[in-house]
């Protein structure tokens, strides 16, 4: 029996490169399109799961494993964006600067017969 193949649903580099530590290259990348708009109120943890779920339900592919994950930035009960630009990130390494905040990463692996397993990890900086 052959390895099912291994799909990265990630349009980020960062995740590509992660892999590549490991020795580990998917199949495929694919980048999911879904919404990363957060939920008024949702809690950073909340968060990535929602979005690594939603990756790896977008990026389906049959018979294969999906991979997929999100890593957010939450200070107090606020979600900071992904900076877009030099200035966004200036300003959030501004609000940052001094202060305690979560960095949570939710990864999801999704096998062809349905199974998933999940993680989340969560680091105080």
């Amino acid at each position: 029996m052959s390895r099912p193949k291994l799909v990265l649903a990630s349009a980020s580099p960062r995740r590509l490169a992660l892999l590549a530590q490991i020795d580990v290259t998917p199949d495929a990348v694919v980048a999911p399109a879904i919404d990363e708009t957060p939920r008024r109120h949702e809690a950073a943890r909340v968060y990535a799961q929602r979005l690594a779920r939603a990756k790896a339900a977008a990026v389906s592919v049959p018979g294969a494993l999906v991979l997929a994950a999100d890593t957010v930035v939450g200070a107090g009960r606020r979600i900071l964006p992904k900076a877009e630009s030099e200035a966004e990130a200036r300003a959030c390494l501004a609000l940052l600067s001094g202060r305690r905040h979560r960095v949570v990463t939710a990864v999801v692996l999704a096998a062809p017969d349905g199974r998933r397993l999940e993680r989340l990890v969560t680091s105080q900086v």
